[in-house]
């Protein structure tokens, strides 16, 4: 090359260099690394701008006569932005699907309810709480206006007019509480630290609103709450005791929330009913006065007990329908059953691993050819199943005593493959998820899981033989001569336990009654433990203890027997309408039905009401949780024998021309199910 270039030199710096063509190549004229593209921008050696040649003249001519005043201003002042730019752009193509979701908005859902005017303040409307889709950045003003949009969407009776966005408290919402912030749902979530899916806000007409004014009951003046402890009170007591004074001016619903510790309105009192069953008095008074708390606590404490103590005609169905609010009914537990062997069936399913407490049950029944049932399992299949188990599980060897009194008895095989555990489980599953109660424990076994002390067991309760005769031995003995000599012959039967000493004839009867508490429950302690671990599943066990007056009965032998009367009543008509001739007949119909009912209370029949009723619902006597869907009666034109779907609790009943045919009919028909009628 003819000419050569001192860097540093002349009129232009090593920043401002053209490229410089040598040998057929290109080279940086700051650090003279050579170029392997055609025209790059930059040096990839050290990074400074390259001008083309074209923007300063010739190469070839001298470097006085040539200038870079004709150079266009540089797009990107250093290597750097230009690599920056570079690398965006590519992210861009880099992202897809993923990197654009990332870039969407979040939506967030939360619970907006509606309040109104009751007893002179506001209070939630009771079942108008639905879900809201909105953005975390919404403002009052935002959230209002899509509040009312759909709560007018899901309610048509809602009536016109300005509305307000309201706090649970009944304060409306305009800033961020206890702050000077302006409200934003983000900030709001942050403020009280819950998910959105627990935050709730309420629209008010502005009327009502304006209308409490500021002497309202939701407000802050309520006077401070101040709760005594009564001095004759014991702790260890779990039984309930009388307020001293049971009207009060707080006549407010209210929860306390055990995992946010804080105090909410409640929208439904069954929620709060919810609360108070989980846990025993005994548990929250000790809370209540060992625990340093703020006056909403002591409120929250004080509604505790105030739902508590006065709510005493509460029923067995509410109890067990709080408890199944925490059912998952989204998710299924399988159980593949053949009606030969429920048993096994049964035991597999509850200990799959797959399995859980709150998910619904999901049954499916094999014929006796080996085939699966078809249709799917909307309840009626479940209740089968249920009331199929309650039957199995009453002659379990783990119980012992009469058919209508079983106690716990130790089985080392059982115990082995803890039965004892998966039948308290059975239990309480069966009567959360709407499945019958088992009817059949001692009164004496459930007292003592209840906490209640009373004992009332016979001789008869004893099915060993040897034990039976040598106790009523003890009874029949009239001397104390005879009864110590009777005691000493059997020395061992009652040394073990634990009560060989000398009796007078006029202790026999407790000496007796000693003896038979130790072997119906004091042996079996180990057992009924395990047993109670099991009833515990979906919080039973601590609703039995509390509610014990309401729950107990159904787990022990009740003598009352259903009747044509209810099961008449139960079964409602689908009538055709009036003066059409499909009316006539289906009245003709009704009348050989409710005869048919009676013949069958009478045992004029070849089945009895527990069948009709086993064969039309799946169940033999109506759950403790109460019949869901109600049952119904529909007829037949097409068919001569009834039909029952279980899932709905419908039966069909055929319509024939005479009594006589209706009555072999049914009998048939019933007869010949294969277990839980046609679907």
């Amino acid at each position: 090359m003819s000419a050569l270039f001192v860097f540093g030199t002349g009129s232009y710096s090593a920043c401002s260099a053209f490229r410089l063509k040598k040998n057929g190549g290109m080279f940086c004229p700051s650090c003279g690394k050579k170029l392997v593209e055609e025209s790059p921008n930059f040096c990839s050696g050290c990074g400074e701008r390259l001008y083309h040649a074209s923007c300063i003249g010739d190469t070839s001519l001298p470097l006085t006569s040539q200038t870079t005043s004709n150079c266009p201003t540089p797009t990107f002042s250093t290597f750097l932005e230009y690599r920056k730019k570079k690398n965006e752009e590519r992210q861009k193509f880099s992202e897809g699907r993923k990197g654009l979701k990332k870039k969407e908005k979040r939506k967030v859902q939360i619970n907006v309810g509606l309040m109104t005017i009751k007893k002179g303040g506001l209070k939630p409307y009771r079942g108008k709480t639905i879900f809201l889709t909105t953005d975390p950045d919404a403002t009052a003003t935002s959230l209002l206006n899509q509040a009312v949009k759909k709560m007018k969407d899901f309610n048509k009776d809602l009536k016109d007019g300005p509305f307000l966005l309201l706090y649970p408290d009944g304060t409306e919402v305009i800033t961020v509480p206890g702050t000077q912030r302006p409200f934003t749902l983000e900030a709001y979530k942050a403020e009280v630290g819950k998910p959105y899916q627990r935050i709730t806000v309420f629209i008010c007409l502005k009327s009502d609103f304006e209308d409490v004014g500021e002497n309202s009951d939701l407000s802050d003046s309520d006077p401070e709450i101040v709760i005594k402890r009564p001095s004759e009170f014991d702790l260890a007591d779990t039984l309930p005791w009388e307020l001293q004074h049971e009207s009060s001016p707080l006549q407010k619903t209210a929860e306390y929330e055990k995992g946010a510790g804080d105090l909410v309105l409640a929208n439904e009192v069954q929620q709060v009913k919810n609360y108070f069953i989980s846990k025993t008095v005994q548990q929250t008074i000790s809370t209540a006065f060992t625990l340093q708390l703020d006056n909403d606590s002591l409120f929250a404490y004080y509604i505790h007990f105030s739902l508590f103590f006065r709510d005493t005609n509460l029923q067995a169905h509410e109890i067990i329908a709080n408890l199944a609010l925490e059912l998952d009914h989204k998710k299924v537990s399988r159980f593949n059953i053949s009606r030969s062997a429920v048993w096994d069936g049964a035991v597999r399913g509850f200990r799959r691993s797959t399995y859980s407490d709150n998910y619904d049950m999901f049954i499916k029944f094999n014929d006796d050819a080996g085939s699966f049932e078809e249709g799917l399992d909307t309840g009626g299949p479940r209740r089968e199943f249920l009331t199929l188990l309650m039957g199995s599980l009453r002659n379990r060897p783990i119980f012992d005593g009469p058919p209508e009194s079983r106690y716990l008895v130790y089985n080392s095989r059982a115990a082995r493959q803890d039965e004892y555990f998966l039948a308290g489980k059975m239990i309480a599953v069966s009567i959360v998820h709407g499945g019958p109660a088992p009817h059949f424990l001692s009164k004496n076994l459930v007292n003592h899981i209840t906490g209640n002390q009373s004992f009332s067991a016979t001789v008869e309760d004893v099915q060993d033989e040897e034990i039976t005769k040598v106790l009523h031995q003890v009874l029949k003995a009239e001397s104390e001569e005879s009864l110590h000599n009777l005691i000493l012959q059997n020395s061992t039967i009652f040394q073990t336990a634990g009560c060989l000493r000398n009796v007078k004839p006029c202790e026999k009867q407790a000496f007796v009654e000693e003896y038979l508490r130790w072997y119906i429950l004091e042996r079996n302690q180990s057992v009924i433990q395990r047993f109670k671990d099991g009833l515990e599943s979906l919080n039973f066990l601590s609703a039995l203890q509390q509610h014990s007056s309401v729950l107990a009965p159904l787990l022990c032998f009740s003598a009352k027997a259903l009747t044509a009367s209810e099961l008449e009543s139960m079964f409602r008509p689908d009538l055709s309408p009036a003066g059409s001739n499909k009316r006539h007949k289906e009245v003709l119909t009704l009348g050989f039905w409710a005869d048919y009912l009676l013949d069958c209370e009478e045992k004029a029949t070849a089945v009895c009401l527990e069948d009709l009723m086993m064969f039309a619902t799946g169940l033999t006597a109506v759950p403790p949780a109460g019949m869901t869907p109600p049952p119904c009666i529909q007829f037949l034109s097409d068919s001569p024998f009834p039909v029952a779907n279980t899932c709905a609790n419908t039966l069909k009943l055929p319509i024939c021309d005479s009594y006589s045919i209706f009555k072999a009919n049914m009998d048939f028909g019933i007869q010949n199910a294969p277990g839980f009628g046609c679907s």
